[in-house]
């Protein structure tokens, strides 16, 4: 498996006031990317904020997606029956990429239980998942991990070791910002790297989102950033999160060297 270019597109939130509208404009999202050989990849619940399952609303649609242009994010805040409910539609469908992940949580959402799964401990985290999806689905799904570099290196170096323990086959790495937090280092591992690209210029939001104060050193223009990115990491695929549709996406080709990346 090679690195492959991600557009992250959020499904519809439950409670959104004009559904049929909120639907349409992701169709027309997912069928874009698609379009443009890039690969779709669907969060699960981001922020702990509930939004409709990727797979359902696809296939309530009758909206089909080439099973190697879909990443499937799975997170821990499922019931057992829901997460069993993602892993068997996404083999029926064929999904080749699955990304497990711990979560953000919420108050409406469930969190799975580790004895629900067959394994000892307080919480489950991406490793069990990992465990659990090889267990079920042995050799079916490619799954992919999360790495942090806005943690303290030797923690997320160890829980990284553990995740490859665990079956995973490719990382995406957060927002990196060009000026520093270089994950280089994820090459010493021998697998696939999507490097995370902030594409809006709301620094302050990717903040909230990890936790962590950023400082991109004045303004902040994620062009320009990806194309350091690029540079500095040209062995690396990116993954690209809060992508203007209309101005940035016809950029893409030019800005990754590459037009297609599937």
């Amino acid at each position: 498996m090679k690195a492959r270019d991600y557009i992250e597109v959020l499904t519809p939130k439950q409670n959104v006031e004009d559904l049929d509208g909120a639907l349409e404009r992701f169709v027309d999202r997912v069928q874009t990317v698609v379009h443009d050989g890039y690969v779709v990849s669907v969060p699960d619940n981001p922020m702990g904020t509930v939004h409709f399952e990727v797979l359902d609303v696809l296939g309530e649609l009758d909206v089909e997606v080439p099973p190697r242009q879909l990443l499937v994010h799975l997170n821990t805040f499922h019931t057992k029956e829901g997460m069993d409910n993602v892993l068997r539609t996404a083999d029926e469908k064929g999904i080749e990429q699955l990304l497990a992940v711990s979560g953000d949580g919420g108050e409406r959402l469930p969190r799975l239980h580790p004895e629900s799964i067959g394994f000892d401990g307080n919480a489950v985290t991406s490793v069990e998942l990992l465990r659990y999806i090889h267990r079920e689905y042995p050799g079916r799904f490619s799954t992919g991990v999360a790495f942090n570099q806005y943690e303290p290196a030797e923690h997320e170096i160890e829980k990284l070791s553990r995740k490859l323990e665990a079956g995973a086959q490719f990382v995406i790495t957060q927002p990196v910002l060009a000026n520093g937090n270089h994950v280089g280092m994820l090459r010493d591992f021998g697998i696939p790297v999507s490097v995370g690209a902030w594409m809006s210029r709301r620094i302050q939001l990717l903040s909230e989102c990890i936790g962590y104060d950023v400082n991109a050193g004045g303004q902040y223009d994620p062009v320009q950033n990806l194309t350091a990115l690029r540079e500095g990491y040209p062995d690396f695929g990116t993954y690209l999160a809060l992508v203007s549709f209309k101005n940035q996406l016809p950029l893409l080709p030019s800005l990754l060297g590459r037009s297609h990346a599937v």
